[in-house]
Protein backbone atom coordinates (compact mmCIF):
# COMPACT_ATOMS: atom_id res chain seq x y z
CA UNK A 1 0.00 0.00 0.00
CA UNK A 2 1.62 3.09 -1.03
CA UNK A 3 1.49 6.13 1.06
CA UNK A 4 -0.28 8.24 -1.38
CA UNK A 5 -3.52 6.37 -1.43
CA UNK A 6 -3.35 6.16 2.91
CA UNK A 7 -3.01 9.98 2.60
CA UNK A 8 -5.90 10.53 0.20
CA UNK A 9 -8.16 8.01 2.90
CA UNK A 10 -6.86 9.81 5.77
CA UNK A 11 -7.63 13.26 4.26
CA UNK A 12 -10.92 12.20 2.95
CA UNK A 13 -12.18 10.79 6.17
CA UNK A 14 -11.21 14.19 8.20
CA UNK A 15 -13.12 15.95 5.44
CA UNK A 16 -15.93 13.35 5.34
CA UNK A 17 -16.27 13.92 9.05
CA UNK A 18 -15.34 18.10 9.15
CA UNK A 19 -18.58 18.21 6.22
CA UNK A 20 -21.03 15.80 7.93
CA UNK A 21 -20.40 16.68 11.59
CA UNK A 22 -24.00 18.03 11.90
CA UNK A 23 -25.66 15.04 10.11
CA UNK A 24 -24.14 13.14 12.73
CA UNK A 25 -25.05 14.94 15.51
CA UNK A 26 -29.02 14.34 14.35
CA UNK A 27 -28.44 10.80 13.53
CA UNK A 28 -28.35 8.02 15.77
CA UNK A 29 -24.59 6.93 13.86
CA UNK A 30 -21.42 7.85 15.79
CA UNK A 31 -18.23 8.33 14.15
CA UNK A 32 -16.49 5.46 15.59
CA UNK A 33 -19.77 3.81 14.03
CA UNK A 34 -19.34 5.37 10.60
CA UNK A 35 -15.27 4.30 10.29
CA UNK A 36 -15.72 0.60 11.68
CA UNK A 37 -18.43 0.13 8.45
CA UNK A 38 -15.84 2.32 6.65
CA UNK A 39 -12.75 -0.10 7.97
CA UNK A 40 -15.08 -3.07 7.21
CA UNK A 41 -15.89 -2.30 3.67
CA UNK A 42 -12.25 -0.70 2.54
CA UNK A 43 -9.96 -3.11 4.66
CA UNK A 44 -9.55 -7.30 3.35
CA UNK A 45 -13.19 -8.18 5.05
CA UNK A 46 -14.56 -6.48 2.07
CA UNK A 47 -13.00 -5.00 -0.93
CA UNK A 48 -9.54 -5.84 0.00
CA UNK A 49 -8.39 -2.35 -1.09
CA UNK A 50 -5.97 -0.90 2.26
CA UNK A 51 -3.92 -3.52 4.02
CA UNK A 52 -2.69 -3.10 8.05
CA UNK A 53 -1.32 -5.70 10.09
CA UNK A 54 -1.03 -4.66 13.78
CA UNK A 55 1.55 -7.23 14.28
CA UNK A 56 3.74 -6.03 11.66
CA UNK A 57 2.89 -2.61 12.63
CA UNK A 58 2.75 -2.60 15.89
CA UNK A 59 5.06 0.31 16.96
CA UNK A 60 3.23 2.83 14.76
CA UNK A 61 -0.06 1.41 16.23
CA UNK A 62 1.60 1.81 19.71
CA UNK A 63 1.91 5.55 19.03
CA UNK A 64 -1.15 6.72 16.93
CA UNK A 65 -2.83 4.87 19.43
CA UNK A 66 -1.34 7.06 22.70
CA UNK A 67 -1.73 10.45 20.82
CA UNK A 68 -5.51 10.08 20.22
CA UNK A 69 -6.30 8.88 23.61
CA UNK A 70 -4.16 12.13 25.10
CA UNK A 71 -5.94 14.42 22.85
CA UNK A 72 -9.26 12.86 24.13
CA UNK A 73 -7.96 13.15 27.73
CA UNK A 74 -6.82 16.67 27.22
CA UNK A 75 -10.00 17.69 25.55
CA UNK A 76 -12.44 16.18 28.46
CA UNK A 77 -9.93 18.00 31.10
CA UNK A 78 -10.54 21.51 29.14
CA UNK A 79 -14.20 20.98 29.29
CA UNK A 80 -14.63 20.30 33.27
CA UNK A 81 -16.53 22.93 35.07
CA UNK A 82 -14.82 25.77 36.88
CA UNK A 83 -14.28 26.36 40.30
CA UNK A 84 -13.43 22.69 41.62
CA UNK A 85 -16.09 21.38 43.64
CA UNK A 86 -15.14 18.75 45.89
CA UNK A 87 -18.20 16.61 46.49
CA UNK A 88 -18.87 16.77 42.97
CA UNK A 89 -15.69 15.05 42.37
CA UNK A 90 -16.01 12.71 45.05
CA UNK A 91 -18.44 10.14 43.07
CA UNK A 92 -15.44 9.89 39.96
CA UNK A 93 -12.87 9.83 42.12
CA UNK A 94 -14.09 6.50 43.74
CA UNK A 95 -14.89 5.01 40.65
CA UNK A 96 -11.37 5.48 39.52
CA UNK A 97 -9.57 4.13 42.66
CA UNK A 98 -12.13 2.00 44.48
CA UNK A 99 -14.50 0.31 41.85
CA UNK A 100 -11.52 0.58 39.61
CA UNK A 101 -9.88 -2.04 41.95
CA UNK A 102 -12.86 -4.32 42.41
CA UNK A 103 -13.67 -4.28 38.78
CA UNK A 104 -9.87 -5.89 38.12
CA UNK A 105 -10.57 -8.15 40.71
CA UNK A 106 -13.38 -9.47 39.66
CA UNK A 107 -12.05 -9.57 35.97
CA UNK A 108 -9.00 -11.45 37.33
CA UNK A 109 -10.83 -13.46 39.79
CA UNK A 110 -13.26 -14.72 36.94
CA UNK A 111 -10.27 -15.54 34.33
CA UNK A 112 -8.57 -17.56 36.77
CA UNK A 113 -11.46 -19.56 38.52
CA UNK A 114 -13.18 -19.93 35.37
CA UNK A 115 -11.34 -19.95 32.44
CA UNK A 116 -8.47 -21.33 33.93
CA UNK A 117 -6.12 -18.46 32.85
CA UNK A 118 -2.72 -17.65 34.86
CA UNK A 119 -3.54 -15.35 37.80
CA UNK A 120 -1.54 -12.91 35.85
CA UNK A 121 -3.04 -12.88 32.70
CA UNK A 122 -6.30 -12.51 34.76
CA UNK A 123 -4.85 -9.13 36.57
CA UNK A 124 -3.71 -7.66 32.88
CA UNK A 125 -7.16 -8.80 31.34
CA UNK A 126 -9.00 -6.91 34.22
CA UNK A 127 -6.91 -3.55 33.68
CA UNK A 128 -7.40 -3.60 30.19
CA UNK A 129 -10.98 -3.95 30.33
CA UNK A 130 -12.16 -2.41 33.08
CA UNK A 131 -10.84 1.57 32.18
CA UNK A 132 -13.96 3.36 30.28
CA UNK A 133 -12.07 4.28 26.64
CA UNK A 134 -12.43 8.12 26.60
CA UNK A 135 -12.57 8.46 23.07
CA UNK A 136 -15.59 5.99 22.61
CA UNK A 137 -17.36 7.74 25.67
CA UNK A 138 -16.82 11.62 24.01
CA UNK A 139 -20.61 11.71 23.07
CA UNK A 140 -21.94 10.62 26.60
CA UNK A 141 -18.96 13.17 27.89
CA UNK A 142 -19.93 16.79 28.98
CA UNK A 143 -19.73 18.83 25.81
CA UNK A 144 -19.24 22.48 27.09
CA UNK A 145 -16.84 24.11 30.22
CA UNK A 146 -20.87 24.89 31.36
CA UNK A 147 -22.42 21.65 30.84
CA UNK A 148 -23.92 21.08 34.85
CA UNK A 149 -25.26 17.72 34.09
CA UNK A 150 -23.91 15.36 36.96
CA UNK A 151 -23.90 11.92 34.92
CA UNK A 152 -22.15 13.65 31.73
CA UNK A 153 -19.87 15.35 34.61
CA UNK A 154 -18.93 12.19 36.42
CA UNK A 155 -18.50 9.97 32.81
CA UNK A 156 -15.96 12.48 31.92
CA UNK A 157 -14.25 12.80 34.85
CA UNK A 158 -13.59 8.62 35.49
CA UNK A 159 -12.79 8.50 31.96
CA UNK A 160 -10.22 11.07 32.31
CA UNK A 161 -8.60 9.21 35.51
CA UNK A 162 -8.92 5.77 34.97
CA UNK A 163 -6.97 5.64 32.03
CA UNK A 164 -4.36 6.46 34.71
CA UNK A 165 -5.35 4.91 37.64
CA UNK A 166 -5.01 1.43 35.52
CA UNK A 167 -1.80 1.33 35.15
CA UNK A 168 -0.59 0.10 38.07
CA UNK A 169 -2.63 -2.80 37.92
CA UNK A 170 -1.00 -3.45 34.00
CA UNK A 171 2.27 -3.44 35.58
CA UNK A 172 1.08 -5.62 38.65
CA UNK A 173 -0.28 -8.13 35.78
CA UNK A 174 3.11 -7.99 34.02
CA UNK A 175 4.90 -8.83 37.05
CA UNK A 176 2.92 -11.46 38.04
CA UNK A 177 3.84 -12.85 34.77
CA UNK A 178 7.86 -11.97 35.19
CA UNK A 179 7.61 -9.49 32.69
CA UNK A 180 8.14 -6.79 35.81
CA UNK A 181 10.14 -6.51 39.05
CA UNK A 182 7.81 -6.20 41.58
CA UNK A 183 10.50 -5.90 43.93
CA UNK A 184 10.57 -7.93 47.27
CA UNK A 185 7.45 -8.23 49.24
CA UNK A 186 5.91 -6.16 46.10
CA UNK A 187 7.69 -3.06 47.65
CA UNK A 188 8.80 -1.82 44.03
CA UNK A 189 4.95 -2.09 43.29
CA UNK A 190 3.40 -0.19 45.89
CA UNK A 191 5.82 2.82 46.02
CA UNK A 192 7.01 3.00 42.25
CA UNK A 193 4.16 2.17 40.34
CA UNK A 194 1.49 2.81 42.46
CA UNK A 195 2.15 5.97 44.63
CA UNK A 196 5.59 7.56 43.22
CA UNK A 197 4.05 7.30 39.55
CA UNK A 198 0.18 8.21 40.43
CA UNK A 199 1.42 11.42 42.67
CA UNK A 200 3.92 12.22 40.07
CA UNK A 201 1.46 12.07 37.32
CA UNK A 202 -0.83 13.96 38.98
CA UNK A 203 1.51 16.92 40.20
CA UNK A 204 2.88 16.84 36.77
CA UNK A 205 -0.47 17.67 35.26
CA UNK A 206 -1.41 20.34 37.72
CA UNK A 207 1.99 22.42 37.98
CA UNK A 208 2.07 22.56 33.87
CA UNK A 209 -1.58 23.41 33.41
CA UNK A 210 -0.87 26.42 35.90
CA UNK A 211 2.02 27.71 34.46
CA UNK A 212 0.99 27.39 31.11
CA UNK A 213 -2.03 29.30 31.96
CA UNK A 214 0.11 32.44 33.41
CA UNK A 215 2.92 32.21 30.67
CA UNK A 216 0.48 32.60 28.34
CA UNK A 217 -1.56 35.62 29.83
CA UNK A 218 1.83 37.49 30.63
CA UNK A 219 3.11 36.90 27.03
CA UNK A 220 0.40 37.11 25.02
CA UNK A 221 -1.02 40.43 26.94
CA UNK A 222 -4.35 38.29 27.12
CA UNK A 223 -6.05 35.09 28.57
CA UNK A 224 -5.42 32.25 26.43
CA UNK A 225 -8.96 31.05 24.69
CA UNK A 226 -10.78 28.03 25.65
CA UNK A 227 -10.40 26.27 22.37
CA UNK A 228 -6.62 25.69 22.81
CA UNK A 229 -6.32 23.34 20.45
CA UNK A 230 -6.77 25.94 17.97
CA UNK A 231 -3.57 27.74 18.71
CA UNK A 232 -0.67 25.01 19.49
CA UNK A 233 -0.86 25.65 23.04
CA UNK A 234 -2.87 22.49 23.65
CA UNK A 235 -0.77 20.58 21.47
CA UNK A 236 2.50 21.97 22.96
CA UNK A 237 1.08 21.24 26.63
CA UNK A 238 0.12 17.19 25.87
CA UNK A 239 3.19 16.84 24.25
CA UNK A 240 5.31 18.18 27.22
CA UNK A 241 3.23 17.24 30.20
CA UNK A 242 3.38 13.28 28.46
CA UNK A 243 7.26 14.12 27.46
CA UNK A 244 8.00 14.74 31.29
CA UNK A 245 6.38 11.75 32.66
CA UNK A 246 8.09 9.46 30.64
CA UNK A 247 11.26 10.51 31.92
CA UNK A 248 10.55 10.48 35.39
CA UNK A 249 8.00 7.04 35.06
CA UNK A 250 4.92 8.98 36.28
CA UNK A 251 1.97 8.24 34.68
CA UNK A 252 1.61 10.51 31.26
CA UNK A 253 -2.21 9.71 30.75
CA UNK A 254 -3.02 10.74 34.59
CA UNK A 255 -0.86 13.71 33.64
CA UNK A 256 -2.39 15.69 30.81
CA UNK A 257 -5.86 14.57 31.99
CA UNK A 258 -4.66 17.09 35.20
CA UNK A 259 -2.84 19.62 33.05
CA UNK A 260 -5.95 20.22 30.96
CA UNK A 261 -8.25 20.24 34.11
CA UNK A 262 -5.14 22.73 35.62
CA UNK A 263 -5.62 24.93 32.69
CA UNK A 264 -9.24 25.40 33.02
CA UNK A 265 -9.27 25.96 36.60
CA UNK A 266 -6.27 28.48 36.19
CA UNK A 267 -7.97 30.50 33.41
CA UNK A 268 -11.79 30.81 35.15
CA UNK A 269 -9.52 31.95 38.48
CA UNK A 270 -7.43 34.77 36.16
CA UNK A 271 -10.58 36.01 34.35
CA UNK A 272 -12.31 36.89 38.07
CA UNK A 273 -9.49 39.07 38.66
CA UNK A 274 -9.52 40.53 35.30
CA UNK A 275 -12.91 41.19 35.74
CA UNK A 276 -12.99 42.87 38.63
CA UNK A 277 -10.85 45.57 38.25
CA UNK A 278 -12.75 46.17 35.00
CA UNK A 279 -16.04 45.87 37.28
CA UNK A 280 -15.10 48.73 40.11
CA UNK A 281 -13.78 51.04 36.95
CA UNK A 282 -17.73 50.82 35.35
CA UNK A 283 -18.83 51.21 38.61
CA UNK A 284 -16.96 54.25 38.90
CA UNK A 285 -18.27 55.93 35.53
CA UNK A 286 -21.55 57.05 37.23
CA UNK A 287 -20.02 58.54 40.22
CA UNK A 288 -17.08 61.06 37.73
CA UNK A 289 -19.62 62.00 35.83
CA UNK A 290 -22.49 63.20 38.54
CA UNK A 291 -19.27 64.57 40.20
CA UNK A 292 -18.49 66.72 36.92
CA UNK A 293 -22.23 68.12 36.90
CA UNK A 294 -22.64 71.48 37.93
CA UNK A 295 -23.04 71.50 41.86
CA UNK A 296 -22.47 68.27 41.61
Amino acid sequence: MSDSLWFLLVGGLMLARGLTVTLLQRSPITPAMFYLALGLLLGPTILNLFHFNPLQESALLEVLTEVVVLISLFSAGVKMPAPIDVRRWRAPVMLASVSMAISVGMVAAFAYYVLELPLGVGVLLGAILAPTDPVLATDVQTRHPGDKDPLRFTLTCEAGMNDGSAFPFVMLGLGLLGLQDLGEFNLHWVLIDVLWSTVAGVVIGLVSGYALAHMARSLRGALPDQNLMDNFLGLGLIGVVYGLSLLIDAWGFLAVFFAAVSLRQTEFKLALSRQEPERAYVDSIPMQSQSARPGG
